[in-house]
């Protein structure tokens, strides 16, 4: 049972939930339901971990795959904590991602050994100059070594190259030396640094043991998203004595190219010494659309909400490939009748290139710095997406540099793991947020009117950057910053700036749009994909259909092609849902 402050505290939860958040300091595997409340669950867990292990000096990890979980399960932390007393060590604890727990805690201060390097490590990004030196052979061209992938297969290690749906995989003795070459210099990407962190506590004993000692209880959000790599140092960690506690849904594992299907998560559970939960109640869908989800799952899950008045449901309507922006208007039209935010709704598809296709998402125009710079004023004037543009500023900049400091995109760009970066990025983020006194708008005449600021506010950064921060710029700024490839037209039209995002729903991937919880969604499908949803979850594109199916909590529209309508109509009937006529997309 738990104890009074908690009952108190969680008296809305669920008693599946208290169940969890009061159980015995043991590993443990928590099946989860779509719109469960996990993420309240494990922030309310990490909470009782902490207060029952009192002045213990280790402390509790609480680890999710997006940084967006993460800030939730920080702002939540500190709500509770404050209930908490100083003396049981409040403060220990450690939010983040797990890619982020392995930088900090491993990478930057122990893998510089492994790699054989002078220096600690640091990440790249691809946009270092010295990069271009690192690249491996597919199909006979060179590609970075940013776009090199590992993975492991039955306990040994592999690299890959993957483009699309496509995987090449390739030689080990050739990838790993190109791999160690990049090592020796300290420097390694995203996809390798989960490589180096397994090597490091395979090859630095102490390394792990106190790292174990230091985390004695660990907490993975979102579990089905553990990829083979990171299974790997989850396993290290637990047979060097952390207590891991996996929660997650294994329905939702759509990252299967890492090995993240889910299989983990479930196998946990049937280890000796490892408690098994469940988490049945939706919070998030209407009763209809978690029949839809049951049906697809095999499960029976309960629905915490009532049947709105307002106009829901699930429904699936015919559309030809040359309708696709009618049919995304008639949705747009339905979700603000049944008095939804077109905010928080959505058109999912399968594939990144058909999103951004029909998200008007087109290639940038200009070439090299500039085209990056110009993709910038896009996401931030019509996507209102800061923090990607402010990334993309910065990789623009690092390219102006002589000599910049290495690792210094990655330094720029994280700012919980290097505070002592705070005015540079400062600095940067000025530029990359005002249109008025750096990175100019979008709406601009490129190559009259936008070219011309860019230029001399570049130049005006620039100068900043070499008196307070010691940054030279390279020579021949003029030609790195050609106005070759620019039209003589705007980059963005007006009625798309500013409020653009109001003014057309939002179209994004499944993947992107894992973990959100949606007022409606449209789900535009192949025959495929639809093939696979109505299936079940024992495939990945089925999966990707179940996550985009229960990301709704009002409103559903399956779209499918009309060349296949006759053959799955009677499938997609028997699931209930109900079919729209195709007036509605003539109407639109």
């Amino acid at each position: 049972m738990p104890v009074k402050w908690l009952a108190e505290a969680m008296i809305e939860l669920s008693t599946e939930q208290l169940a969890i958040i009061g159980a015995p300091l043991e590993p443990m595997s928590i099946v989860a339901c779509a719109g469960s409340g996990k993420t309240l669950t494990a922030v309310r867990r990490l909470a009782e971990i902490r207060k029952r292990l009192g002045d213990n000096r280790g402390r509790v990890a609480l680890l999710s795959f997006s940084n967006v979980a993460v800030n939730t399960f920080r702002q939540s932390y500190q709500s509770l904590s404050e209930d908490l007393s100083p003396s049981i060590g409040r403060d220990r604890v450690e939010i983040d991602t797990l890619d982020g727990f392995i930088t900090s805690n491993v990478l930057r201060s122990h893998a510089y050994r492994t790699m054989g390097a002078t220096r600690g490590a640091f990440l790249v990004t691809g946009h270092e100059p010295f990069l271009a030196g690192f690249t491996f052979k597919t199909n006979g061209y060179p590609v970075s070594i940013t776009n090199m992938q590992v993975n492991m297969r039955e306990g040994k290690v592999y690299f890959y190259h993957a483009t699309n749906d496509q995987t090449e995989e390739l030689d080990t003795s050739y990838a790993r030396s190109i791999v160690h070459r990049l090592g020796q210099t300290g420097a390694y990407t995203h996809n390798l640094g989960r490589y180096w962190c397994y090597r490091v506590l395979l090859e630095q004993p102490l390394v792990l043991r106190a790292l174990a000692h230091r985390y004695p209880h660990i907490l993975i959000d979102e579990s089905q998203d553990v990829g083979t790599l990171h299974k790997a140092i989850l396993e290290q960690l637990i047979k060097a004595g952390s207590k891991v506690s996996l929660i997650g849904d294994p329905h939702q594992g759509i990252y299967e190219f890492v090995g993240a299907n889910g299989s983990f998560l479930v196998q946990y559970g049937q280890r000796v010494g490892v408690k098994c939960y469940e988490l049945t109640r939706n919070y998030r869908s209407i009763p209809t659309i978690l029949t839809l989800a049951n049906k697809l799952s095999d499960r029976f899950d309960t629905a915490e909400r009532k049947t709105p008045e307002t106009p829901h449901g699930v429904f699936f309507i015919a559309y030809k490939k040359a309708e696709r922006e009618q049919l995304i208007t008639a949705f747009h039209a339905a979700v603000l009748a049944a008095g939804l935010k077109i905010g928080r709704s959505a058109v999912l598809c399968r594939g990144r290139e058909l999103a951004d296709k029909l998200a008007g998402n087109h290639a940038p125009v200009g070439q090299g710095i500039v085209k990056g710079f110009v993709q910038a004023a896009l996401l931030r004037d019509k996507r209102r997406d800061y923090l990607e543009a402010f990334k993309l500023v910065t990789a623009c900049i690092v390219g102006l540099l002589i000599d910049p400091p290495q690792g210094w995109v990655a330094m720029i760009t994280q700012s919980t793991r290097y505070p002592e970066a705070r005015s540079l990025r400062r600095v940067i983020w000025t530029f990359t947020r005002d249109a008025d006194i750096g990175l100019p708008a979008a709406s601009l005449s490129a190559d009259t009117q936008w070219h011309p600021l860019l230029l001399a506010r570049t130049k005006a950064l620039l100068s900043v950057l070499q008196q307070k921060f010691a940054l030279s710029t390279a020579e021949n700024l003029g030609n790195k910053l050609t106005k070759r490839g620019l039209p003589n037209a705007p980059l963005i039209t007006d009625d798309l700036l500013s409020n653009g995002q109001d003014a057309r729903i939002r179209v994004d991937t499944v993947h992107q749009a894992k973990g959100e919880s949606l007022d409606a969604v449209l789900y535009l499908a192949t025959k495929d994909h639809l093939t696979a949803l109505l299936g079940g979850v024992g495939t990945e594109v089925g999966r990707i259909g179940y996550v985009a199916v229960t990301r709704a909590r009002n409103l559903i529209w399956l779209g499918v092609p009309a060349n296949s309508l006759a053959e799955l109509r009677p499938t997609l009937l028997a699931h209930g849902i109900q079919e729209l006529g195709t007036s509605v997309i003539k109407s639109a």
